[in-house]
Formats: structure tokens, C-alpha cells, sequence
């Protein structure tokens, strides 16, 4: 331990009782409470350094690495307190070599009072991403500044996100207090100046205390370097302060449903983590988004049935009713539910280094919850240094924005700032399966409530029975003079003559009418293809076989129209001609101007085309002939031929 430890001061460690006891320690270790916290700040400012002192002041580190590490170190003074902290925390070889931190760290330690979960994140900018990610299950967040250079950038961009995240509770941590020689003045300019930026991001109170992770000053107990500092030092002030989960008990009862457990027929539960409230035996749950109500009948856990759970437990609920529950369904109290909408207002931070592209289709998961969703353009994105509200078209990586998202469905949720299990999200990206985006829901928007679904009395089926068909589209994608327009247009023929209730959807067409009001940026194709993909969804509830013929560049925007479709009623068409057989044809002159450059984002040349991995019907031009393609098509279509 440091040499600044008083006789006052709480011993970590009870090695005497684990040596003459180990049952009775592990009872108390297992019934102490847990506080979650994150440090974080801008480059080289000592995260690793405190975290490091931390645990080796806590001892809670094994002998053999705190040999390695003093043998390692270089010692000045005497008790460990010249040595290099960072080294117990700085995880990876490869990381070290790089001289940067580029993921989150956790590390766990303990003391008599708490247990705790640090999370190491790092300061760079382009890894903003990992430090959302440590403080998303955060209940503190210890903001450290290097005393030497004061508010940074990187202050104001962590606290904001700190802040908007949700966590309440802020330690705002001077650092090298020994490299300014323990000067009240600079720590006082310091505290004024983020006290300044603090109430203008709206952060009503913090707990500021100077500090030196190297030296150990303020960190377990007072420093005799800091006679003017009278607050408590930094693991005080961690024991002591409240949880979070403390505050979610008085709340409404509310659990995402993980699984339903059904290990014989006497017995049917559903198991997950309360997020808010408590729940007993009798009480009235309501299952959403159905709405359908039921009682709990037993609070099932491993250990046995519960009177009472609350916030924070992972438990199994009984009902009284076989009501339909499944994952992604969300019990809560009855009296009390929570909303459910398919659009919102939210804050994203964007965590990709692709630039969002608003219309295109995202996995949003909320708690157990996952949906389709499309973003729209931002309204705004937000200047950290000044908290300006910057016009935007996109969101760029480490981007915070404003913007509002649709989902394919409802979503039980709640504000951000009332539950972070229901209010926070991520998006995912369908291709790569890559987290983009983190995300904090405001309100669900006003014509979400006012619109509602109109049930009609002659249905889809009605419609198709009455044309003797089964609706579908064929969708024919493919570089811009492959031959889709061709090919689908023989294809309508061809049914046309069968009988059949058909109608070509074409891009040039489209875009005379529909959209004309859009253009050839990323983002207006993605739109492009998200309009006819409903037009097309429309015509398969009037009964109708629908074609569409669009490059249709993107993979993830064929997929949303897959989507939108009843399992087997998408059938992807891969006109499959080489660039250079596309070029070399150029029936409308579009190649020659897009080489010369007259032509921008113009799709094989500056914009990309992503080929089908897995069409229904592949069609290669260079070997098959326009009129046998069509042939083929339709006689897949009408069953008449195995799938290609």
C-alpha cells in the first residue's frame, strides 16, 4: 500500500478471514453491493495509471504479477509508489507496441464496503465508439484531466456522452497533481472551467477531487500534498456513492423476455432481467406489445421461489393464463405499461467508419427486442466544443446526431432518460452484422399515434383467388445495359399470353413520375428502391405478378423488399452480363459520358454494383439468350421448373 495510508483508513483486503474462514468471506464478498464506472478523458491523461493504482492498492492483484511488476518498474521511492501503474491494465502486447489503448479494458476489484467493474476506455477520438460502449452499463463515469492542460476536447466529448448515455453521477478527476506541484490555483481554474461546460450540457452536479494516480494522492485516503482539499478521496467517495438499480426498484415493474422455459408440460415460465420495479406473486402483468394480461402465479429463480424480485434480478415468471409470450415481448405492470410505436425521435451516436446512409434498412435491437428500421437524414448533428446544432445530411464516425427512425413494427420501449434497457438501442448493419450505431430513444413522433392500420374486408387472398394466381415479384437486378429491361419485358409477355394479372415496374420509367424527385447519390437509390419496393408490396396485396427492373446496386436495399414480402413472393433475378459486355453494348450512351466524367455516380464506373450472393435465377447473358432466359423465369415462377 502507499505510504499515505492512515491507521483511519479501511483496510481492502480481510486476508485474515479468508485464512480462517473462506465460507463466511465468500458470504460477505457475494452479498456486497456492485458499482459499475468507467474512466475516461482524453489521451495520456492516466486512466490506465489510476485504475492500475486502484487495484494495487486494493491488492487485489496476485503476488507473482506484483513481483514481475516491481522487478519491471523503475523505483524511485519506496512501497511501489514510482511504479508504472498502466502496466496492470494495459491488456495486449500488440497494444503496448502501438503506444494506444484501442479497446475497452474491464477489470474488477473489490473492497470491504463494494465490489466493482472498471472499464479502461481509451482516449483517442477514432475509438469514441469503445468509450459509448464501456458507459453504456456504467453508474459513474470518473472524468480525469491532466492538470497540466486542462479542459481538452476529448473532456467535452466524453462528458456529453456521459451524460447523454445517462449516467448521473460524475467524478471529475484532476490528474498530476504532482507534475503542477500541488497548486490549489491551477485545480480551482480547472474546476471552474469544466463547472462552466458542465451546466451548459446540462449536468446539474459533480464531484471534483485532485488527485495523482502516479503518486497514489487522494486516491484511497487524504493526501498530506493537498491540505486544502477536503473532500472524500476517490474510493470513498466510490463506496458511498448511490446505485442506479436503487432508483430503477421504485419504478414500474419491467422485464424484457429472454426465453420462455418449458422443461416439461407441468411447467411454463418466462425468464429475464427485471430492468425496473419489483414483482410478486398476485400482481397483474400486462404482455406487450399484444396487451394481453394475465397473474403471476410464482417467482421462479435457482435458488428457489421469491416473494418479492426486483430490479437487477434474473428470475422466471409463472402465469396464471396460457397468454401467447415470446422473446421480445415485454412484461410489465398492468396498470402501469410502458408505449409502443414505430417511430421516434432519437439521439445516434455513429460508431461506423462508413458514413450513414438515411433510408437504407438497419437492424435496430432494443433489449431482446430486434426490428427492421430506416433512418431518415439527420436533423442535426452536435458541435462538442460548443454545442452548436450543425446542419447535416449524414453522420459521420464519432458523429452525435439528431435524427428519427421508423421500425417495420412496433417496439415497446420508453424514454431514454426513464429506462436505459427500453430507451437504448444499437443499429446493426444486415450485410456485415457490424454494430454502427448507439443509440437513445426521445418520444415516439405524434403521427405515429394518429395513423393507424385499416382492416379491409377483401383481402390479399381474396384478390389472388379471384385472379387464379399467387401474387410475386420478380425482381430483375443487374448493371445498367445487362438486359433486365429486355428480359423482364418477354417475361411479361409470356404471362401476359398464360393469363396472367401482371405489371413491369422499370427504373426509367419510375423515375418520369414517382421519383423524379430524386437523383443518383447513395442515398436517393436507396430511396429510389425503397418506394417501388412498397409499390410493388402494394400490387402483391392487390393480387397482382409484379416486375421490376432496376439496378438496384445495394444488397441491402433487394433485401428490404425481401422483407416486405411473405416468405417465397421475393424472387431475385440476377441478370449477370460482365462490366465490359454492359460497356461494350452502351444502347443509351451512358458509359461514354460516365468515362468522360459528364456523368457522376454512375453505377460499375464510380459508384459500386454488389452482385447477388444468392438469386433465386442467375441469368448470364454472354451464354444464354434474352428469349430462353425468359422462358426459364417462367417456368420457375409457375412451378414448372426446379429452382435455379
Amino acid at each position: 500500500m502507499s505510504e499515505q495510508i492512515t491507521k483511519e483508513e479501511p483496510v481492502y483486503v480481510t486476508d485474515a478471514l479468508i485464512a480462517e474462514d473462506i465460507d463466511a468471506y465468500l458470504e460477505t464478498h457475494q452479498h456486497k453491493t456492485m458499482l459499475r464506472f468507467i474512466t475516461c478523458g482524453s489521451v495520456d491523461d492516466g486512466k490506465s495509471t489510476l485504475i492500475g493504482r486502484l487495484l494495487y492498492d486494493s491488492k487485489m492483484i496476485f503476488e507473482d504479477q506484483l513481483a514481475a511488476l516491481e522487478s519491471d518498474s523503475k523505483k524511485v521511492g519506496t512501497q511501489g509508489q514510482e511504479i508504472d501503474f498502466a502496466l496492470l491494465v494495459d491488456g495486449l502486447a500488440a497494444e503496448r507496441e502501438q503506444g494506444i489503448t484501442i479497446d475497452v479494458a474491464y477489470r474488477f476489484f473489490a473492497t470491504e464496503k463494494r465490489k466493482f467493474i472498471v472499464a479502461d476506455t481509451p482516449g483517442h477520438e477514432q475509438y469514441t465508439r469503445n468509450m459509448v460502449t464501456g458507459a453504456s452499463t456504467a453508474d459513474l463515469a470518473v472524468i480525469l484531466i491532466d492538470a497540466r492542460k486542462g479542459v481538452l476536447t476529448q473532456t467535452r466529448r466524453h462528458s456529453f456522452l456521459a451524460h447523454l448515455i445517462g449516467i448521473r453521477h460524475i467524478v471529475l478527476a484532476v490528474n498530476k497533481m504532482d507534475l503542477v506541484g500541488y497548486d490549489q490555483a491551477t485545480y480551482d481554474a480547472i474546476v471552474a472551467d469544466y463547472a462552466a461546460f458542465a451546466r451548459s450540457i446540462g449536468i446539474e452536479s459533480f464531484v471534483a477531487m485532485p488527485i495523482s494516480g502516479f503518486k497514489g494522492d487522494n486516491i484511497t485516503g487524504p493526501s498530506e500534498n493537498t491540505p486544502w482539499y477536503t473532500g472524500p478521496s476517490l474510493i470513498q467517495h466510490l463506496e458511498t456513492v448511490e446505485l442506479d438499480s436503487t432508483i430503477d426498484q421504485a419504478k414500474p415493474f419491467r422485464m424484457a423476455v429472454q426465453w420462455v422455459n418449458r422443461p416439461n408440460l407441468d411447467f411454463r415460465g418466462f425468464s429475464g432481467l427485471i430492468a425496473s420495479g419489483a414483482v410478486r406473486p398476485g400482481d397483474g402483468v400486462r404482455v406487450l406489445p399484444s396487451g394481453k394480461t394475465s397473474t403471476v402465479t410464482r417467482v421462479v429463480t435457482l435458488d428457489g421461489d421469491l416473494d418479492e424480485a426486483v430490479a437487477g434480478q434474473s428470475i422466471t415468471l409463472c402465469l396464471a393464463d396460457e397468454i401467447d409470450c415470446s422473446r421480445g415481448d415485454v412484461l410489465a405492470a398492468a396498470d402501469a405499461p410502458p408505449q409502443a410505436a414505430d417511430q421516434f425521435e432519437t439521439t445516434l451516436v455513429w460508431m461506423a467508419d462508413e458514413a450513414l446512409l438515411p433510408g437504407r434498412a438497419y437492424w435496430l435491437k432494443l433489449g431482446t427486442q430486434t426490428v427492421s428500421a430506416t433512418v431518415q437524414a439527420p436533423k442535426y448533428t452536435v458541435n462538442v466544443n460548443t454545442m452548436e446544432h450543425l446542419a447535416c445530411k449524414t453522420l459521420d464516425l464519432n458523429a452525435i446526431g439528431v435524427a428519427e427512425i421508423t421500425t417495420d413494427r412496433p417496439v415497446v420501449f420508453e424514454p431514454y432518460a426513464d429506462s436505459r434497457t427500453l430507451g437504448g438501442f444499437i443499429l446493426i448493419d444486415k450485410i456485415t452484422n457490424a454494430t454502427v450505431a448507439a443509440g437513445m430513444l426521445h418520444f415516439s413522433l405524434r403521427r405515429a399515434q394518429n395513423v393507424h392500420w385499416q382492416a379491409l374486408d377483401v383481402s390479399r387472398e381474396a384478390h389472388a383467388a379471384l385472379k387464379n394466381q399467387k401474387p410475386a415479384v420478380l425482381w430483375f437486378t443487374g448493371l445498367s445495359g445487362s438486359g433486365k429491361s429486355t428480359v423482364a419485358n418477354l417475361v411479361e409477355k409470356k404471362l401476359h399470353a398464360l393469363g396472367k394479372h401482371t405489371f413491369l415496374l422499370d427504373g426509367d420509367n419510375v423515375r418520369h413520375g414517382l421519383n423524379k424527385d430524386l437523383g443518383f447519390t447513395e442515398t436517393d437509390r436507396i430511396e429510389n428502391i425503397r418506394r417501388v419496393g412498397e409499390v410493388a408490396r402494394l400490387m402483391t396485396d392487390a393480387g397482382l405478378i409484379v416486375l421490376t427492373a432496376f439496378i438496384s446496386p445495394f444488397r441491402a436495399e433487394r433485401e428490404m423488399v425481401r422483407e416486405l414480402l411473405p416468405e417465397g413472393e421475393f424472387v431475385e433475378v440476377f441478370i449477370d452480363t460482365p462490366l465490359d459486355v454492359a460497356e461494350a453494348r452502351d444502347v443509351k450512351g451512358l458509359y461514354k459520358k460516365a468515362r468522360s466524367g459528364q456523368l457522376k455516380n454512375f453505377t460499375g464506373i464510380d459508384s459500386p454494383y454488389e452482385a447477388p450472393e444468392n438469386p433465386e435465377i442467375r441469368v448470364d447473358t454472354t451464354k444464354e439468350s434474352p428469349e430462353d432466359a425468359a422462358e426459364r423465369i417462367v417456368d420457375h415462377l409457375l412451378g414448372w421448373a426446379p429452382t435455379i
